[in-house]
C-alpha cells in the first residue's frame, strides 16, 4: 500500500465567511497541511442614507402632541370631573332636631335649586354678561379682548373696576380650584376653561356658573339669592333686581344690600352703564329704573348650634348626598335629658374649673352632651376632643382582666405598701387593709392592689380588655402605672367602654343619628363581642360596691346603680362613670371635672363634685317618678323654626343664708338644708324620694387616684 493510500483522504468543508448563505464564497483546505486561507471577500458600500424631509418631522410632533393630549385630557377627567360643576360649591344647610323634633341648631350654607337658562329673562343674563362675561357668547373660555379692555380699564380709572376672568373661568374657579392668587392656578384655571367649553355648552355653562355663585349672607346661587333678597323666584326677577344681583358677584360679602345698602345701589349703577355701554338698555331706560326695594322675610339666626352639634354634624353630611337641598335630620339627642344635663351642670360650685356630661344608651345612643360649662365662650368639647388621664376610672378593665383570667369577687389581693420595684404607688391617705377581697379592693379604689393585680395578670391582658371594649387611645406598654389610668383618652371613649359593661355588648360605638337595623348576615359576620355570665355578674358586684360602700357613695341612688370614681394625678382631673336603670330606659353617664390649662384642681376629686353632678343628674333623667296624670298636648314643634337653646347657662339653684345654717331651693332636686351638729357638716334634703339626712364628705385632698 503506496504512503499516499495510506493518508485519509480528507473532505472538503465549507465556511461561510462571515456567516455567509450557502453560495458564499468558499474555503480551500491545502493538503496535506489542512491549513486554510480565506478567500478575499469584497464587501459593498454601504448605501447612502437619505436626508429626513420635513414631513417625518411633522409626524413625529404631532405623534408627541397627540400623546401628551391623552395625558392632558386623562388629567383633566380625573382632577375636573365635569359632574362637580353639578354640585353645589358649598355644603347645603343642614337643621338638626332633636328625638322628638324640635330644632336646636343649622349649619351649613342656604342654597337652593339650579337654575334654567331657558326659563329666565333675558335681563337676567343680560345683566350678568354685562358686568362679567361681555363676550360670554362668543370666545372659548378665555376672552384675550376682555383681558385687555379690563387691564386698561383700570388702568385709566374709568370707575368701573373690571377683571379679566370669564364666566368659564370663575365657573373653573370656583368648582375645582382653591383660592390662592399664583400663577400655576391662574394656568390650571385657563385649562380647565378649555375644558368646560369643549364638553358643555354655552347655556350648561352659564346655568351652572349662576347656580353656584355666591350672593353674600350665606347664600349661593341665583335661586337662593333672589328668594333672599327679594322673595321670588328667579323666573320672576325684575330689571332693576337683576342688577343688583349681578352687581353682587363682585364683592358679596362687602355689597350685599342688607349690610351695605349705599354700596349695593352704588354697584348696581355700575351695572345699568354696562349694560347700557353693550346695547342691552338704553340711557334712557337705564334712567327711568328705579331702586330695588328688598324683600327680606324674617329669617331666624342660624347658629351653628351645640357641642353635640359640633360632633354630629359631620356625622350628618356623611350621611347625605351632596345636593342642593336643605336637609333636616332628626338626632338621637332628647330634648329632656340635655335640658336636665344642663341645670345639673348650671347647679355645681365648679369655679375656674371646667365640666363635661355626657350620656349615653348601653348601645351607643348619644342622649345629652355637655362639652363645657358656655358654649359662647368656648366651643372646644371637653367630651370629644379632651385627651386627659381617667384615673382610677381606667380600673374597670385591670379588674375585668383579673376576673376573665378565672379570678372571683371574693379572692383576695393584698392591700399593703409597694416597697420594691421601679414603680412604687401609694393609696389615697395612704391608708392600707392588709389582705383584702377584690370587692373591696375595687370599691375602696386601692392603688397598690391595682398595680399588683396589673403585674399578676399582665399589661397585654389589660390592654386587650380596654381595646375589647373601645378603648383607641395610646395605651403604654410595660408601664405598670397604666393601672392607675396615667394614659389618656377621651371622655366619650371612655363612657362607650362602660356601657359596652351596661350591656354586656362590646365595643360601643356612639351615634347621633338612628343606625339602620343589622342583617343577618351583618350580624352573623360582626359578632358582638360579650362577657360570660359569671364575669359580667362578678363586675357589676364590683361596680355595685363602689357605689354603696366605696368611693362612689355620693353617687348613689334609691335604685341599683354601678360607676366608678378616678381622680388622676395631683388631682388635675376628677371623674365618675356608671350607668343606671333597666332595660331600654337604662343610661351610661360619664362625668369629668379639669382645668383646661391642666393646673391641679382645688379640693375636688372623683368622689365629690363629679358624683354629685352625676347623681343630681340619674335623679331626674332616670329616678324620677312619673306624673300622675298624662301631660298636656303640646303643639308640634316646626323644624324651621326657632333653635332652642341647648348649652346655654341656666339659672342655678338659689342660696338663702340662714346665719350658719344654708339652704337652697331649686325646681329639680327639691330643698337642701347644709348646717352643722356638734361640729359635722350634714345636709338634709327633701325632694321626691322623701326627707333624707346625710353626712356631708369631705373633699379628698391628696391627690391620689380615689
Amino acid at each position: 500500500m503506496n504512503e499516499q493510500s495510506s493518508i485519509p483522504e480528507q473532505r472538503h468543508r465549507r465556511w461561510y465567511w462571515p456567516f455567509g448563505r450557502k453560495n458564499a464564497a468558499e474555503t480551500t483546505f491545502y493538503q496535506p497541511y489542512g491549513d486554510a486561507i480565506p478567500p478575499r471577500i469584497e464587501e459593498p458600500l454601504a448605501p447612502l442614507k437619505k436626508p429626513r424631509v420635513k414631513w417625518w418631522w411633522i409626524s413625529r410632533a404631532l405623534a408627541a402632541g397627540l400623546f401628551i393630549f391623552i395625558l392632558l385630557i386623562a388629567y383633566l377627567a380625573i382632577t375636573a370631573p365635569l359632574s362637580k360643576s353639578l354640585q353645589p360649591i358649598a355644603p347645603p344647610q343642614i337643621t338638626l332636631l332633636t328625638s322628638d323634633g324640635q330644632p336646636f341648631a343649622r349649619n351649613g350654607a342656604v342654597v337652593d335649586a339650579p337654575v334654567e337658562v331657558a326659563k329666565l329673562p333675558d335681563h337676567v343674563m343680560q345683566a350678568f354678561m354685562a358686568i362679567e362675561d361681555r363676550r360670554f357668547y362668543s370666545h372659548w373660555g378665555i376672552d384675550p379682548r376682555g383681558l385687555a379692555r379690563a387691564l386698561w380699564s383700570n388702568m385709566a380709572g374709568s370707575g368701573i373696576t373690571q377683571g379679566g376672568s370669564t364666566i368659564t373661568q370663575q365657573l373653573a374657579k370656583t368648582t375645582f380650584l382653591t383660592p390662592e392668587r399664583s400663577l400655576t392656578r391662574k394656568a390650571r384655571e385657563m385649562l380647565i376653561a378649555f375644558w368646560l367649553e369643549t364638553w358643555l355648552t354655552k347655556d350648561e355653562i352659564l346655568e351652572r356658573y349662576l347656580s353656584n355663585v355666591y350672593f353674600g349672607d350665606n347664600v349661593y346661587g341665583l335661586r337662593a339669592a333672589s328668594l333672599h333678597y327679594y322673595y321670588r323666584q328667579p323666573e320672576n326677577l325684575k330689571l332693576e333686581q337683576a342688577i343688583v344681583l349681578a352687581g353682587l358677584v363682585q364683592a358679596p360679602s362687602r355689597l350685599a344690600p342688607t349690610r351695605n345698602p349705599e354700596l349695593a345701589e352704588k354697584r348696581a349703577n355700575l351695572v345699568k352703564s354696562a349694560m347700557v355701554s353693550v346695547g342691552y338698555l338704553s340711557q334712557n331706560e337705564a334712567d327711568e329704573l328705579g331702586p330695588a326695594k328688598l324683600d327680606v322675610r324674617a329669617k331666624n339666626a342660624l347658629p351653628t348650634g351645640t357641642y353635640f352639634a359640633d360632633w354630629a354634624m359631620p356625622q350628618a353630611r356623611a350621611l347625605t348626598d351632596l345636593s342642593y337641598e336643605k336637609l333636616t335630620l332628626t338626632t338621637t339627642l332628647d330634648a329632656r335629658l340635655q335640658d336636665i344635663a344642663r341645670k345639673a351642670v348650671a347647679r355645681a360650685p365648679l369655679g375656674q374649673a371646667q365640666v363635661a356630661l355626657v350620656a349615653m344608651r348601653p348601645d351607643g345612643e348619644i342622649v345629652a352632651m355637655i362639652g363645657g360649662k358656655d358654649y359662647a365662650k368656648s366651643s372646644f368639647n371637653r367630651v370629644t376632643q379632651a385627651k386627659r388621664q381617667p384615673g382610677s376610672t381606667f380600673k374597670l378593665f385591670v379588674w375585668l382582666a383579673a376576673l376573665s383570667s378565672g379570678m372571683d369577687a371574693d379572692d383576695m389581693v393584698d392591700d399593703t405598701p409597694i416597697t420594691k420595684g421601679g414603680y412604687l404607688p401609694k393609696n389615697s391617705g395612704e391608708k392600707y387593709r392588709g389582705e383584702i377581697s377584690l370587692k373591696e379592693a375595687f370599691a375602696r379604689s386601692s392603688n397598690v392592689a391595682a398595680v399588683r393585680l396589673f403585674g399578676q395578670v399582665g399589661d397585654k391582658a389589660v390592654i386587650r380588655e380596654a381595646r375589647n371594649l373601645g378603648i383607641r387611645s395610646k395605651l403604654a406598654t410595660d408601664d405598670p402605672s397604666l393601672a392607675l389610668g396615667t394614659s389618656t383618652t377621651n371622655l366619650l371613649e371612655l363612657t362607650a367602654a362602660y356601657a359596652g359593661v351596661a350591656g354586656n355588648s362590646w365595643p360601643i360605638e356612639p351615634y347621633a343619628f338612628e343606625k339602620e337595623e343589622q342583617s343577618w348576615a351583618e350580624w352573623l359576620f360582626d359578632w358582638p363581642g360579650r362577657y360570660d355570665s359569671d364575669t359580667h355578674q362578678n363586675m357589676e358586684v364590683l361596680l355595685r360596691s363602689a357605689v354603696n360602700t366605696g368611693t362612689g357613695r355620693r353617687a348613689m341612688l334609691s335604685i341599683p346603680n354601678y360607676g366608678k370614681t378616678g381622680t388622676s394625678q395631683n388631682n388635675r382631673d376628677a371623674l365618675f362613670v356608671g350607668y343606671a336603670g333597666e332595660g331600654d330606659k337604662r343610661l351610661v353617664v360619664g362625668v369629668w371635672i379639669g382645668n383646661d390649662d391642666n393646673s391641679p384642681l382645688k379640693g375636688i376629686s372623683g368622689g365629690g363634685l363629679p358624683a354629685r353632678i352625676w347623681k343630681g343628674f340619674m335623679q331626674q333623667a332616670v329616678q324620677a317618678k312619673k306624673p300622675a296624670r298624662p301631660a298636656k298636648p303640646v303643639k308640634k314643634p316646626d323644624p324651621e323654626g326657632p333653635i332652642i337653646p341647648l348649652d346655654l347657662p341656666t339659672v342655678p339653684e338659689i342660696p338663702i343664708d340662714i346665719g350658719d345654717a344654708e339652704l337652697r331651693i331649686d325646681g329639680d332636686s327639691g330643698v337642701r338644708l347644709g348646717t352643722e351638729i356638734g361640729g359635722i357638716p350634714i345636709d338634709l334634703r327633701i325632694d321626691g324620694d322623701g326627707v333624707a339626712i346625710e353626712r356631708r364628705p369631705e373633699e379628698n385632698p391628696s391627690g391620689q387616684n380615689p
